[in-house]
């Protein structure tokens, strides 16, 4: 059974990190888009890879909400707060094994009955980007709901309500305040993490009755890599932005991110792959050379080598052949390894290893991506500034109004790279120096990291070549037993 790709991610779009509910829409959707509450358009009119959008309204939702534009205004001029929650975003993988039809009235069918059945308002749209590495297609699906409920008469509803607390006496305890104590407690299920759960293996058990119904060998898991026990890291998303560049042949940080990370779970699984086809061949060996009769473990190697000399074409061959049994050897005493048993304690020492060095790349990978997105806004903030200084530096209001027009996409972009780094730097201190030295010094640590995985990898090879070397001599010497043994029965 093959396993095929999952990916089923959720965030929220809110406005404490900058976004805007209608530029995540325009996105989405490949459309042109005014936000109200920001005084924006959001073209993406010429973004490719969009192969269809819909909303997908509950009977209850007032019609108008259809509209795009319509929804999303009205999302962003119910929530008032500056760092309001507005939209949860969910990312969701679909199957190459389907055609595209196939995959749009799977999701369809998925957001009726798990969103809009729950009374949720539903913006979804199917992206088909250009191949990717090694030609690999990467159809997927994004999806927008308000995390404000929409009552039954069509008016928005809260997101909480209070659940005071009460003394014995079932009396509301005082806050000192003039106020009562309470917890603010979710109007909906929307947000727990067992919905989010339900919603994952929902999905998984559509695709794989999918995958049943035309009889392919494929099935998706809904579970984390740490859940389903493979350790593995995970790439950054890169955006559309990234991904030009690089066709381009440009390199950029997350593209170099995502090599490292292609490069080190290609390490992990060698190394994995290595270690327990090297535990499982010991388990069944061990039994075998444990016996009396049976050779031990450099008896083998030294019948192996003596074979293959004897097989040799040339003196030179044989040279070649003793220098290469002198190196094995070499590495057995070196890293004290005499039997099956301290070759299984370095078999063991390996894998111990590896485990030490997957937590540490973790923990430097979740660091990285932390600061990743930071130096870009940081760019552009330094850059569009003077064009900031400019519209303060005008008194007149038509001339201001001028100055907006004609640098309308630079002020954008400096107003956005604002709001995204105020959200990290609360103080206004761009401290790109100190964000470049950790940077730095990350890629250092990985680079050592990567450098014992490369070690770990060569110690693996070797024990890989004394194990194909010592199989090989063991199914020579069971073919002369076999031999031996129907001579001896021809002569009875």
């Amino acid at each position: 059974m093959t396993i095929a790709l999952f990916h089923f991610h959720v965030t929220q779009i809110k406005r404490s990190t900058g976004q805007s509910a209608v530029a995540a829409a325009a996105y989405r959707s490949g459309e042109k888009l005014h936000s109200e509450y920001y005084g924006e358009d959001s073209d993406y009119t010429r973004k490719g890879g969009v192969i269809c959008s819909e909303i997908l309204l509950p009977a209850h939702a007032p019609p108008e909400y259809a509209d795009r534009e319509t929804l999303w205004n009205a999302v962003e001029k119910v929530e008032r707060g500056k760092k309001a929650q507005l939209a949860y975003s969910f990312d969701i993988a679909l199957q190459n094994e389907f055609s595209m039809e196939e995959n749009i009235n799977l999701a369809r069918q998925f957001l009726l009955e798990q969103f809009v059945r729950r009374g949720m308002i539903v913006d979804f749209a199917v992206h088909s980007p250009d191949k990717e590495d090694g030609g690999i297609s990467n159809p997927h699906f994004h999806v927008m709901c308000p995390i404000r409920p929409i009552e039954p008469n069509g008016k928005w509803g809260n997101k909480q309500r209070r659940e005071y607390v009460l003394d014995e006496d079932g009396n509301r305890i005082p806050d000192g305040t003039g106020d009562y104590v309470f917890n603010a407690v979710p109007t909906t299920d929307w947000g727990s993490p067992e919905t989010l759960e339900h919603w994952r293996q929902t999905w998984a058990e559509l695709c794989n009755a999918k995958f049943a119904e035309k009889e392919l060998p494929c099935r998706i898991d809904h579970r984390s890599y740490e859940r389903q026990g493979v350790d593995l890291l995970p790439t950054v998303h890169e955006g559309p932005t990234v991904r030009a560049m690089e066709h381009k042949g440009i390199p950029t940080e997350k593209g170099e991110f995502n090599r490292w990370v292609k490069a080190t779970n290609a390490a992990i699984r060698d190394i994995r792959k290595k270690i327990a086809a090297l535990a499982e061949w010991l388990k069944e060996v061990k039994t075998e050379l444990s016996k009396p009769k049976f050779p031990d473990l450099v008896s083998l190697l030294q019948a192996y080598f003596d074979r293959r000399n004897a097989g040799a074409y040339s003196q030179k061959a044989k040279v070649n052949n003793l220098k290469e049994m002198n190196a094995l050897f070499n590495y057995l005493m070196e890293n004290g390894i005499h039997d099956l048993d301290t070759l299984e304690d370095r078999v063991n020492t390996l894998r111990e290893s590896s485990d030490a060095l997957k937590e540490t790349l973790d923990s430097q990978t979740a660091r990285m991506k932390e600061i990743r997105k930071l130096p870009d806004y940081l760019a552009t903030y330094h850059e569009m500034k003077p064009m900031y200084d400019g519209i303060q530096k005008i008194k007149f209001t038509r001339s201001k109004e001028k100055y907006k027009a004609d640098h309308a996409s630079e002020l954008k972009q400096f107003y956005e790279a604002h709001r995204k780094l105020s959200a990290e730097f609360p103080d206004g201190k761009f401290d790109r120096q100190k964000l470049d030295a950790e940077y730095a010094r990350l890629e250092q640590e990985h680079e050592e990291t990567y450098a014992q995985f490369k070690s770990i990898r060569e110690d693996s090879q070797q024990l890989w070549k004394i194990k194909s070397y010592a199989d090989s001599a063991r199914k020579n010497l069971e073919q002369m037993q076999q031999q031996n043994h129907r001579k001896q029965e021809q002569e009875i």
